[in-house]
């Protein structure tokens, strides 16, 4: 079963910067895509970033220009940097691992981004 643990998680101050980490129970190679989704008080969870297995990268919209996906495969740990934080930035982040018709998610980290 694969396993994800998120980290990193708190409160900040609008315009400051926070990086999460997602450490993965299994080679993060071997998954064809990971990624952060996040899920905002009373609405539906959406996609803030991707990489996939070759490093491609994919970016919500709204997050583009802010923030950074990254990996690395000697921890098996993906990181989202986050920076100019907004208020709209508040929500509950989650780590999500696809390895062909399979997912799997972490438990989700707090964010908040106080004005």
């Amino acid at each position: 079963q694969v396993q994800l643990v998120e980290s990193g998680g708190g409160l900040v101050q609008a315009g400051g910067s926070l990086r999460l980490a997602c450490a993965a129970s299994e080679n993060i190679f071997d998954f064809n895509y990971m990624g952060w989704y996040r899920q905002p008080p009373g609405n539906q969870r959406e996609l803030v970033a991707t990489i996939n297995v070759g490093g491609i990268t994919n970016y919500g919209d709204s997050v583009k220009g802010r923030f950074t996906i990254s990996r690395d495969g000697t921890t098996n740990t993906i990181y989202l940097q986050m920076s100019s934080l907004k208020s709209m930035d508040t929500a509950v982040y989650y780590c999500q691992a696809r390895r062909l018709r399979s997912e799997w998610w972490g438990q989700g980290t707090l964010v908040t981004v106080s004005s």
